[in-house]
């Protein structure tokens, strides 16, 4: 491309008023204040840029390790596989048991009350009821202190 004089002379002219404006900004009090600030604190700026740069360094290269994102995967594969499967165990168990509760139309009675309070399962259920009750229970209590 060539450039004549014309096209020259107002390259030149574009420039000099973009000097002229960055000189204007320099000029004022809190541009002049905010440099000092930046050139005082350039030290820790170099300081903190270095260890962004490391630590950025660091994030990237596991980010393509394939070896640690596979070990990362399978670590917490096998956090949550016992969640998962206990959590489904629940559900199914809770389904089975609405389903059997809508099957079963027979009363429970007094005595049935009485023969099902032997069991340890209801038992034992009976007992964490109450010992969940007497938490909330504790709970409230110092809420309302």
């Amino acid at each position: 491309m060539t450039t004549t004089p014309q096209t020259q002379g107002a390259e030149q002219a574009v420039d000099a008023q973009k000097a002229q404006d960055v000189l204007d900004q320099l000029m004022k009090p809190e541009i002049q204040q905010s440099l000092t600030t930046l050139v005082d604190n350039l030290p820790k700026l170099t300081e903190m840029v270095t260890t962004l740069t490391a630590a950025y360094d660091f994030a990237s290269g596991l980010a393509k390790d394939q070896v640690f994102i596979n070990d990362t995967k399978a670590g917490i594969v096998e956090f949550f596989t016992p969640v998962v499967d206990k959590a489904k165990g629940l559900a199914s168990a809770a389904i089975e048991a609405g389903d059997r509760a809508e099957a079963d139309t027979q009363t429970v009675g007094l005595f049935g009350l009485l023969k099902m309070l032997k069991d340890p399962q209801v038992q034992k259920t009976l007992r964490y009821t109450q010992a969940f009750l007497n938490v909330l229970a504790e709970r409230q209590q110092q809420q309302q202190s």
